[in-house]
């Protein structure tokens, strides 16, 4: 995997020391999910990830939870937790919120939006503004459940630089080392030969699916034995001899 851009650090050294810090376990305070359709593409996203690193504890991801930056709080109200995003190099674990000073700094190395008509202006401006400048998330990507819209840029010198899809209309995340693309209506993960980054339970499926097949052709060949050795009995009969009398 590509090492993560360092994050910047979390308190500055001339941070004023009598400034008390909130409590490292601070509540989420994203709101509701927008619609179905959202929460859904959300969980998927997170997931197949899991499903896909499912050996892996070096790395935490999550959705729709609030991200407190600013050691003093100073929270603005056009600021909401990103839709999905992943950290890497973090303890596998689960948490209320994430508090960049009480996790050495870190900030997302990937972060998706899903755009919807009252988050889309926001998505595309001020919060790509706080992850390019504040965060530096090295991977960026927006995504519209209900339409088609979907892009991705990469941070380059302090600078996000919008990535071009391949002949597939895919992004590849230099991050996850993992295509995003759309899939069924629905943005999906593939690895860099291709393959659809499966959920738990469809990944079960296909080796269900397989096993079946396994089963079934194993049936066919226990026919066509029967069938040979049946042919081979009728002949013997044909010229005399009782096949059940041979050794």
């Amino acid at each position: 995997m590509s090492e993560p851009i360092t994050a910047s650090p979390a308190l500055p050294a001339d941070f004023p020391p009598d400034v008390v810090l909130p409590p490292a376990d601070l509540e989420s305070n994203e709101p509701p999910i927008e619609s179905d359709l959202h929460r859904k593409q959300m969980e998927l996203l997170i997931r197949s990830l899991e499903s896909w690193w499912q050996e892996r504890q070096d790395f935490y991801v999550t959705g729709n939870l609030t991200i407190y930056f600013s050691p003093t709080q100073d929270r603005s109200e056009d600021f909401r937790g990103p839709d999905f995003f992943v950290v890497l190099g973090a303890e596998r674990r689960e948490r209320r919120s994430w508090i960049v000073w009480h996790e050495d700094g870190r900030y997302p190395n990937v972060i998706v939006e899903l755009l919807s008509p009252s988050t889309a202006a926001t998505d595309r401006s001020l919060k790509k503004q706080i992850y390019q400048n504040t965060f530096r998330t090295p991977d960026y990507f927006w995504f519209d459940p209900a339409g088609d819209e979907f892009q991705g840029f990469h941070l380059v010198d302090g600078q996000y630089q919008l990535l071009q899809p391949d002949e597939r209309g895919w992004l590849w995340s230099r991050q996850l080392e993992l295509y995003l693309g759309v899939h069924e209506g629905r943005l999906r993960f593939f690895t860099p030969e291709g393959q659809l980054v499966l959920l738990a339970e469809e990944l079960q499926q296909v080796r269900a699916e397989q096993e079946r097949a396994r089963a079934e052709q194993e049936y066919e060949r226990a026919e066509r034995e029967r069938a040979r050795a049946e042919r081979l009995a009728t002949y013997l009969r044909e010229q005399g001899v009782d096949p059940d009398s041979l050794p």
